[in-house]
C-alpha cells in the first residue's frame, strides 16, 4: 500500500521515533496533543499511515474551499460548519453504526497559543458515540511520537481527565511554550463546559 511505504520511508530518515500501542481495532477518537505546531500534523499522518489507521479530522469549512477540498478530504478531513455542531456529531455516528472503523483526531487543545485549557468537544462526542479515547502523543524531550493507552469515559469527567493529565503530564509537545495543561474549563459539569471541537 503506498501511504505505508510512504510512512516507512518517512521513519526510516525521521529524527521522530515511533514509539507505540498496538492501533484501535475500533472506531476511535485519536487525541493529537500537545498540538503546538503545524507539523503535528505531518506526524500525525505519518503515526496512522504506519499503523494502517484510517483516520478523520475535523477543520474549519474553510480549509476545503477551491482546490484543497478534495485534497484535504482525501487526508480524512471532515469540514465543520461552527454554526451548526451537531452535524459533526451526527455524521461520525453514521459512520459508526455503518461499521467503519476509523480514527476520529480532535486536538482539544485548540490553537497553539493563547488558550489556557482544553475544548470539551472530543468528550461530548465520546459520550454520545460510545467511542473511547486513544492517546496520541509529540514529545520533544525524548524525540518520540506515536499512541499510548485507549481507554473508555465514564461520565466522570474530572476522574477520566486525571487519567488523560497523567499520561500527558510528562508530554511537552514540539514548541513546549505553547503546552495547554489537559484540563476542561469546568470538570464538575460536561454540559457547562466549552463544547467546540477543535
Amino acid at each position: 500500500m503506498l501511504r505505508r511505504a510512504v510512512a516507512r520511508l518517512f521513519w526510516a530518515f525521521s529524527r521522530w521515533t515511533l514509539v507505540s500501542e498496538p492501533a484501535p481495532t475500533r472506531p476511535t477518537i485519536l487525541i493529537g496533543a500537545p498540538h503546538t505546531s503545524n507539523w503535528d500534523f505531518v506526524l500525525m499522518l505519518a503515526i496512522a499511515w504506519r499503523l494502517g489507521i484510517d483516520v478523520r479530522w475535523l477543520g474549519k469549512k474553510s480549509l476545503f474551499s477551491g482546490w484543497r477540498g478534495p485534497i484535504m478530504r482525501g487526508l480524512g478531513g471532515i469540514a465543520v460548519d461552527r454554526d451548526d455542531p451537531a452535524r459533526v456529531v451526527g455524521e461520525v455516528v453514521a459512520r459508526v453504526h455503518s461499521g467503519e472503523v476509523f480514527g476520529l483526531v480532535v486536538t482539544p487543545d485548540g490553537t497553539r497559543s493563547g488558550h489556557t485549557h482544553w475544548k470539551s468537544g472530543f468528550y461530548r462526542i465520546a459520550r454520545e458515540t460510545g467511542m473511547p479515547l486513544t492517546l496520541g502523543f509529540v514529545d520533544r524531550t525524548t524525540m518520540t511520537t506515536g499512541l499510548g493507552p485507549t481507554i473508555e469515559v465514564t461520565g466522570d469527567v474530572a476522574a477520566d481527565m486525571d487519567r488523560v493529565r497523567a499520561f500527558y503530564a510528562d508530554k511537552a509537545g514540539l514548541r513546549p511554550q505553547f503546552r495547554v495543561e489537559p484540563r476542561l474549563r469546568d470538570e464538575s459539569s460536561p454540559g457547562a463546559a466549552d463544547t467546540s471541537v477543535s
